[in-house]
């Protein structure tokens, strides 16, 4: 049968993707600076492999012959959604996934040398060969789907979005947000002047950091026997569901950014844990594109950990972890002024929720330049400080490494991604809003550190229906309504009252 000789195809498929997803966290992790080539030339191998594989010119027919066969209703879906990446896979030549790879790991290893310096003149040639290589693919894509360039890459990492839909939301959130923020920020000020911030009297040692962050991961329901936590230069979740690789990066000035990093790398973890695990090398049951996997994060970072009842179970485990001595006479209140704290930074992964919005914003509206060709790597620097100044009135012409150098996206090839960061947010809340009908006394259950009805929801209507449906369905399923971004906006007033 056809749909079995589909099935022997997936597992080898699936196992290549473990492979090179433990080659990917263990690049960033533990691999020595001398290791690069080797594994650029390792990665980009398996890369052309997989993709020869998965592309061959029969497994159009075994998918035709597939489909009049006796299927259950699982093996429909699998077999649609295996046969809709077949026909993206099918529109690139595997020479350009080769150059892809080995472009896009030879910049981003020079970007984390780089980096560190702001060596923008150093990086700015292997980031044009990228993004050339970006608008080849693009326009391979769009040649195959009907789409415009930069929607058919935005279809990669989201399938079904496009510009036309997230055009108005974003012009919306930017709207309300450069209107809301300086009215939040004026609030804010004056809340700080009543009741001063309590200074973090740090230092915070690493080791006590990751054990805090450890205890907070496990209360969550990170499965420890299926993942680990490691320190990157930049906080990732990689892996694979079985095997979850996650990082974080600390500050030992703040406990923080570390405790938020690690919180919000395990939003990631608990969705990757939670998805099918029968039948885990067909398609269908990975991860709904990014847009649902950032919802989940943020769903844990934002809705969850920066909340009231969340501090009401978690501030004794700060004293317990980091020492009682550092937080004695401080309230809920005290901690929530400086992990809920709005500020204009330069960072994106440093950035509020407030904020946050328009850094992604910036890099959508660049990235169609980019693709559209209106922009080359060396425009970046003015146009990434124009819109900077616009938008949060920072100026970055002195701080490339905290312009366009920040992310490591763009160096490793990922365009069309940022949206998702976004149009997770927008999701989260109003999953959130969804979850709070079904259980409505989640609020109490987190001050007590029980996350287990809350997880039972995302379970039973994010994690298990995996990639089973389109993200609109899932999320119409699980809310009720299509994406609104009204439960957003009113998230972002009543936490931050203006």
């Amino acid at each position: 049968m056809s749909l079995e000789k589909l099935d022997q195809l997936n597992r080898k498929l699936h196992a290549i993707s473990h492979a090179m997803a433990i080659l990917g966290a263990d690049e960033a992790i533990h691999m020595p600076p001398g290791g690069g080539k080797g594994r650029a030339d390792s990665l980009s191998a398996l890369a052309a492999m997989q993709h020869e594989m998965a592309s061959a010119p029969h497994i159009a027919d075994w998918i035709e012959e597939a489909e009049n066969e006796d299927l259950t209703p699982d093996q429909t879906i699998g077999l649609e959604e295996f046969a809709r990446l077949y026909r993206q896979r099918t529109c690139l030549p595997a020479d350009l996934v080769r150059r892809k790879t080995a472009s896009a790991m030879a910049c981003e290893q020079l970007w984390r040398q780089a980096r560190p310096e702001g060596d923008w003149k150093s990086l700015q040639p292997l980031l044009q060969d990228v993004i050339e290589l970006a608008r080849e693919e693009a326009g391979l894509r769009a040649a195959a789907t009907g789409l415009a360039p930069y929607d058919a890459l935005i279809d990669q990492y989201d399938p079904g979005s496009t510009m036309a839909e997230i055009d108005p939301v974003f012009s919306r959130l930017k709207s309300f947000l450069t209107s809301f923020l300086p009215r939040a920020l004026e609030a804010q000020k004056k809340r700080h002047a009543d009741h001063p911030l309590k200074p973090l009297a740090g230092p915070f040692p690493v080791e006590k950091q990751r054990a805090l962050g450890l205890a907070a991961m496990e209360q969550l329901g990170f499965d420890f026997t299926h993942g680990r936590l490691d320190i990157s230069h930049h906080p990732f979740c990689g892996g694979v569901p079985t095997d979850v690789r996650m990082t974080t990066r600390y500050d030992t000035d703040s406990f923080i950014q570390g405790l938020m990093g690690t919180l919000h790398e395990t939003g990631h973890a608990l969705y990757e844990q939670g998805l099918p695990r029968q039948q885990a090398h067909w398609p269908h049951n990975l991860a709904r594109g990014m847009a649902m996997h950032e919802s989940q994060s943020l769903f844990v970072e934002m809705q969850i950990v920066r909340s009231r009842p969340f501090w009401q179970w978690a501030l004794p485990l700060l004293a317990r972890h980091l020492g009682s001595s550092a937080f004695e006479g401080w309230s809920v209140e005290d901690v929530l002024a400086h992990v809920n704290i709005i500020e204009k930074g330069y960072i994106r992964v440093d950035a509020d929720e407030v904020t946050y919005p328009l850094h992604v914003i910036l890099r959508y509206e660049l990235e169609q330049d980019l693709i559209g060709a209106k922009l080359d790597a060396r425009d970046l620097p003015e146009a990434w400080n124009a819109k900077m100044e616009e938008y949060l009135g920072l100026n970055t012409l002195d701080k490339v490494a905290d312009g366009p150098m920040q992310d490591v996206h763009w160096p490793a090839g990922l365009f069309g991604y940022f949206p998702s960061y976004t149009l997770g947010a927008l999701m989260a809340a109003q999953q959130w809003n969804a979850m709070e009908r079904k259980v409505p006394d989640a609020a109490e259950r987190i001050s007590r550190g029980d996350f287990a009805a809350i997880n039972d929801w995302r379970r039973d209507n994010i994690w298990s229906r995996a990639s089973h449906a389109t993200t609109p369905r899932i999320l119409q399923d699980a809310t009720g309504e299509p994406l609104n971004p009204d439960h957003f906006i009113a998230h972002l007033e009543k936490r931050y009252p203006a």
